[in-house]
Parts: structure tokens; C-alpha cells; sequence
């Protein structure tokens, strides 16, 4: 090394700048075409796909650190700065700063978009990593506070009456963003806590319901049934009461509430109505569709059928085509769906007088007058 810088420092100044930028450039080459094209042979051989993002990503910013850094160290050794054509002031002016900050440059790009493939490759392997978006942002506004730090303190600015500046305006903007603050940290509780992720059904106890399609630092997006986007902040899905219809599994039971006559052959009617549940395309034939009685109603007795749909998402559809099928089945069995009726008796007092006095099917009695009323005015119509 020693003998290298003595044979610089006898050379012409316009030689000696030659050469370095030569062999700087040169050991580039080497790199990219000698050394990386032999990591990418070994990487081809692995299974795993993030050390072909490594290599992709490291590949620009390493041959440019080789580029330059043959002019950075060299300009810095006392040896050589008397060999070349420029003043020690210009060399750092018009060399060393340039040449560390295109460097600082380009690995906080380099390293910024090496995470974020890392985030896109996790997201593929499962919903658990559904959140992951969410630390790619932090990482990326720590790489530019990074950068910006270290560009400044290349080009020798002093930060420390910035970062006594930044101190203040942290603080206003904490007071004026807190919601905004807020919605960050409840994103980054909602993934440690597991609430739900990406495709999964949840329901608010405001009443909204949808999937969710977008996770962000600042708030979730569900596509509601109707297909409208709604925008939740992530602080108040934090503090909410939320139903996640989608775990621990995605099916979802559905009840579908029955009235059937007193008399009916009740072993008959639940019979037809599992098989037409078990026909029915869009309820899960494991587990079983089954019937419930689950009380004796004013006028009827009060079934429920209980199946499974294999997404929440289904169970409106599914509720539809197994009532339409059941109303049709009891019609073609002679099955009777009752409905309330109401008793009306008509007496005549001494004088002529009628009296009415009307019992609904609760057993409530209507006033005879009131009754009379409404019979007068039928005759009217």
C-alpha cells in the first residue's frame, strides 16, 4: 500500500488523477461482473427467495461504493493530495462530499426497497404478516430521517440547533396530530393483538360491517355488501367492540327462524326441511343442518334452522334461497305456516243497542266502541 501511494505521489498530477479514477472504476467491474455474477450462481440454487432480494437490491449500490470510494479514500491520504490537479479545498468540495452523498443515496434507496420487497415476499405467506405494510411505512420515514441526517453531517451542517428545533415543532405537531399519532399506535396494537386481518368479515358495535381490504398506519378500508368503501381510524377500532365473523374459521352459522301449525306431523317437518337445507348449494353439508324447537308460540310452534355457510359474507344469500325453498315445501306438503288471527263477536243489548267486543289472537279485547266505529265506517266504504 505504502509503495502504491509513493508511485502516485511521483506521478503527474493529471496521471495520477487518471489512474485512480481508472482503477476505481475498474474494481466496479470487477464486482458486477466477476464477484456478484458468482453470488448470483450460488443464490440460484436456494430455495428461499430472499436472498435473490438481497443480491437484487445490493447489486446497484455496492458497485457504486466501489466506484467511488477509490476517489473518497484516496483524496483523504496526505500522500496523494499533493499529487493531483486540485486544491485539498476543492478536492473535498467537488469529491469527497458528492461522492458520500450520492453513496448515502443510494443505499437508503437501495436498503428502503430491500425491506419492502421483504414485506411484499412475508405478505404471501400467510394472514398473519397481513400488518406488515404497516412497519414497511416506519421503515421507510426511518430511512429518509437517516439520510437526511447523514447528508448533513457530511456536507458538516450542525444539527443540534435543528434538533433542538425539531424538539418544538415534535411537540406542536404532537398536540396538533394526536389523532393523527392516535391512529398510528392503534394500528401497531391492533396487529400485535391480532383483531383481524385482511379479507376477514368484521362487525363494529356502531353498526358498520364489511371486509376488510386495507390495512394503513393511519386506518383500515371495509367493503361493505353494497361495495362501498368505508374508512375506520384505526384509534377507534382500537377502543371498539369489534366481531370479527371470520375467526376463528370463516364459516358462519346461520338461523333461519320457522313457524309451523299446532297438529303438524312435527318428525315430518323437520325432515323436509334438513333435506332442503342439505339440497341448498350454499349451506355446508358438515356440519350437519339441523332443527331446533325452540318454543310454543302464541299461534305456532317457533323452529329454528341452524346451518353453516362457509363465509359470512354468503349467509344474506343463503338466508334468501333456503326461505324461498322451505315457503315452497310446506306449500307442496300441505304443512301450515300460521299466521295471527283475530276473533271478532257481536252482541245486542235490550234496547237494541249493539255491542261488539273484539279478542285479537294475544287475547287483548278491543273496545265496543271503538269497534262499532270501524264496522260503521266499513259500511261508509
Amino acid at each position: 500500500m505504502l509503495q502504491t501511494l509513493e508511485f502516485l505521489s511521483g506521478l503527474p498530477p493529471l496521471q495520477a488523477t487518471l489512474l485512480v479514477l481508472v482503477l476505481s472504476l475498474g474494481a466496479a467491474f470487477v464486482v458486477e461482473f466477476v464477484v456478484l455474477r458468482f453470488a448470483r450462481q450460488l443464490v440460484s440454487e436456494t430455495n428461499t427467495e430472499f436472498d435473490n432480494i438481497l443480491l437484487q437490491e445490493l447489486r446497484i449500490p455496492v458497485v457504486v461504493t466501489v466506484a467511488l470510494a477509490g476517489v473518497f479514500v484516496l483524496t483523504r491520504l496526505p500522500a496523494f493530495k499533493s499529487g493531483v490537479l486540485f486544491t485539498p479545498a476543492e478536492l473535498k468540495a467537488f469529491f469527497d462530499n458528492p461522492a458520500l452523498t450520492i453513496i448515502v443515496l443510494v443505499w437508503a434507496y437501495a436498503l428502503n426497497q430491500m425491506v419492502n420487497r421483504f414485506v411484499e415476499a412475508v405478505q404471501d405467506r400467510g394472514p398473519r404478516f397481513d400488518f406488515a405494510p404497516v412497519f414497511s411505512n416506519i421503515w421507510t420515514l426511518v430511512v429518509l430521517v437517516g439520510a437526511a441526517g447523514l447528508i448533513l453531517h457530511v456536507w458538516e451542517i450542525e444539527i443540534t440547533p435543528l434538533l433542538g428545533a425539531a424538539g418544538i415543532v415534535g411537540i406542536t405537531v404532537g398536540f396538533a396530530a394526536k389523532d393523527t399519532v392516535a391512529n398510528f399506535f392503534g394500528g401497531i396494537a391492533l396487529y400485535f393483538d391480532d383483531t383481524y386481518k385482511i379479507g376477514d368479515f368484521i362487525e363494529l358495535d356502531s353498526g358498520e360491517s364489511g371486509s376488510v381490504v386495507k390495512v394503513g398506519i393511519r386506518s383500515t378500508m371495509l367493503l361493505t355488501r353494497d361495495e362501498v368503501l368505508i374508512t375506520v381510524p384505526n384509534s377507534v377500532l382500537n377502543s371498539a367492540k369489534i366481531i370479527n365473523r371470520s375467526a376463528p374459521q370463516h364459516r358462519k352459522r346461520i338461523r333461519v327462524p320457522i313457524g309451523v301449525a299446532y297438529g303438524t306431523d312435527i318428525d315430518e317437518f323437520e325432515d323436509l326441511v334438513v333435506d332442503i337445507a342439505l339440497e341448498e348449494n350454499l349451506a355446508l353439508d358438515s356440519p350437519k343442518p339441523r332443527m331446533r324447537l325452540r318454543r310454543f308460540g302464541d299461534s305456532a310452534l317457533e323452529y329454528e334452522l341452524l346451518c353453516w355457510v362457509n363465509n359470512p359474507t354468503k349467509e344474506a344469500r343463503a338466508r334468501h334461497f333456503l326461505n324461498r325453498e322451505i315457503y315452497k315445501g310446506l306449500n307442496e306438503s300441505g304443512i301450515e305456516i300460521p299466521y295471527p288471527k283475530r276473533d271478532l263477536s257481536v252482541q245486542f243489548a235490550e234496547d237494541g243497542r249493539r255491542l261488539a267486543t273484539a279478542a285479537n289472537a294475544d287475547g287483548e279485547v278491543a273496545n265496543g266502541n271503538d269497534v262499532g266505529d270501524e264496522a260503521s265506517n266499513r259500511r261508509e266504504l
